[in-house]
């Protein structure tokens, strides 16, 4: 009896051990993915595509403008401690102002022209 039991126990561990490499391969298999959840949807930019922010410093005592080559189409402020808008008369001239004293996080304006043109700037708030 005691044979038939240690013959058993044999053929139960070549059993698990078979269901547990069985397992192991399977779970390696599955994570071989490329990591694309839109299915071919998207493409990766290159390093030379990405648009550098420009730095600009802001305060809330000084008015900051920003000249560009064309009319301004489209701003987008990165939070509420910054106002912007354009300059009275030209249409490719943005002042830009904190709105809030002392606050020393850092926050992004981006600035889309007619022509096409994109522009970021990365504006810690500077001074008080």
């Amino acid at each position: 009896m005691k044979e038939k039991t240690t013959i058993k126990q044999k053929h139960m561990k070549k059993i698990l051990m078979m269901f547990a490499l069985l397992l192991g391969v399977s779970a390696a298999w599955a994570q071989q993915s490329s990591g694309d959840y839109y299915e071919g949807l998207t493409r990766k930019i290159g390093f030379s595509q990405m648009i550098p922010p420009h730095g600009l410093e802001i305060t809330y005592d000084k008015t900051v403008h920003v000249i560009f080559p064309a009319p301004v189409k489209y701003v987008d402020l990165g939070s509420t401690n910054l106002i912007a808008g354009k300059a009275d008369g030209a249409e490719n001239v943005i002042r830009v102002k904190a709105t809030t004293r002392n606050f020393r996080e850092e926050t992004n304006m981006s600035v889309i022209t007619e022509d096409g043109n994109f522009y970021t700037f990365s504006a810690p708030i500077i001074g008080a």
